[in-house]
């Protein structure tokens, strides 16, 4: 993983092409890039997060932002009453106990 300017991108090696394929990740836009070396894949991403931020200021549009963190989740009345009490019982609050949880089963 790579991040530039706090876009995060994945890459992979095609080893047929000789190349490294890179694609910026979490945002609805789609940027990509490629280089033959780990530091012309580096750059390129750099240089391609730099043209979709400049191609979105001259046509006056806000660029995608990668997650912003926060998310709105939608549970039972019971399983509300269940993660508050367990957050209760921790003495922390149901935002850090559910971030808890999400960290144990995401890695």
């Amino acid at each position: 993983m790579m991040t530039y300017k706090g876009y995060t991108a994945t890459a992979e090696f095609d080893d047929e092409a000789m190349v490294f394929s890179g694609e910026v990740v979490g945002i609805r836009d789609v940027i990509t890039f490629q280089g033959k070396s780990v530091e012309e894949l580096e750059t390129a991403f750099r240089d391609s997060v730099d043209d979709y931020l400049d191609m979105c200021r001259e046509r006056g549009e806000a660029p995608d932002k990668p997650f912003s963190g926060r998310f709105v989740i939608r549970v039972s009345p019971e399983t509300h009453r269940k993660i508050h009490i367990s957050a209760k019982k921790e003495g922390i609050s149901i935002n850090a106990w559910v971030n808890r949880a999400l960290q144990r089963v995401t890695g």
